[in-house]
């Protein structure tokens, strides 16, 4: 399978740094002086980060990637050092890549006597991430990361966390939702209309050519945004065309953005809005939109929508 992927020229950059906070999935951290990318399994190929970088030193390269595999990840990652290793450990373990990050410990073992930083130093620092270090020291790595995924964070009002430490991604973070009880009365109202006006809907299956995206205000939502938001339909979707994309999980986002310019060019869309979730994997989506435009040759409205994971919309606003 072919896909977009980042590469950073070390030559080229001077660890300034300004890409790190434009990378939505928080690949990129700056180690030993350099910006790394601590773990191509959440890289989306997007390339927000490309033009923050002052020098030239991001690109994005399109190779084949096989599935994802830990151990031949950790085979390159050992020789950029103990920083980095530790990072992207750090990246699993916060992203609740639990099978992973097992993999990754378990073949450190193995190979303990090619590495040239202490193992036990790597668990520690892992093993403590986002709270006070421990007095004990652990046993091994198997019992380091026993728990991994088990610590319990708690959010505010009716989101209650149950992920992993501090600091980590909120987009993979499970977090359970109470709603208040069911109003008795409510249920008399009947079922919501759907305001659906087309099928399908996943943007790898959309034509941009369509009749329904003809002069149409299109609404280009985040997955999981019509499952967190209450009166989707007739608040949202009402008297618009709709795509759905995940920024995060799909490949081949750059078809993506041809079907949006095309839309844009040729559909010539009216307005475009952006519903997307809190998380920042979801910027992508935005990004996506703001690439389409700059290739195209009309000007079209955007606005911007945050949806938090409890439903509420957090931001609107003409971008």
């Amino acid at each position: 399978m072919k896909r977009d992927i980042l590469k950073i020229d070390e030559e080229l950059c001077n660890g300034c740094g300004l890409c790190v906070p434009n990378c939505h999935e928080g690949a990129l951290q700056v180690i030993d002086g350099k910006v790394r990318l601590v773990s191509e399994l959440m890289c989306d190929g997007l390339g927000a980060c490309i033009g923050h970088c002052p020098e030239g030193a991001i690109t994005i390269e399109t190779r084949e990637a096989e599935p994802y595999n830990e151990i031949k990840v950790m085979e390159q990652m050992i020789d950029k050092g103990k920083n980095t290793v530790v990072a992207h450990l750090k990246h699993l373990k916060d992203h609740g890549e639990t099978g992973f990050l097992q993999e990754g410990v378990s073949w450190l073992k193995e190979h303990r006597d090619e590495l040239n930083f202490r193992l036990e130093e790597v668990i520690s620092e892992v093993h403590n991430h986002g709270r006070a270090p421990q007095v004990s020291a652990m046993a091994g790595a198997g019992a380091a990361f026993s728990a991994a995924g088990n610590s319990h964070g708690h959010g505010h009002g009716h989101v209650h966390g149950h992920g992993h430490a501090e600091g980590g991604c909120p987009g993979s973070r499970a977090v359970v939702i109470e709603k208040p009880g069911n109003d008795e009365s409510a249920s008399l109202v009947g079922d919501q209309p759907s305001e659906l006006r087309q099928w399908p809907v996943q943007m790898h299956l959309v034509n941009p050519n369509a009749p329904y995206f003809r002069g149409a205000d299109l609404l280009l939502a985040a997955d999981c945004v019509a499952f967190s938001v209450g009166g989707f339909h007739s608040r949202h979707l009402k008297g618009k065309s709709l795509a759905i994309a995940c920024p995060k999980l799909d490949n081949g986002i750059e078809t993506y953005v041809e079907k949006l310019t095309a839309m844009i060019d040729t559909a010539k869309l009216n307005t475009i809005t952006v519903m997307m979730m809190e998380v920042p994997c979801c910027g992508g989506l935005l990004q996506m939109v703001r690439t389409a435009q700059a290739k195209s040759s009309r000007k079209v409205p955007v606005k911007k929508m945050i949806v938090g994971i409890n439903g509420e919309i957090l931001q609107e606003e003409w971008v």
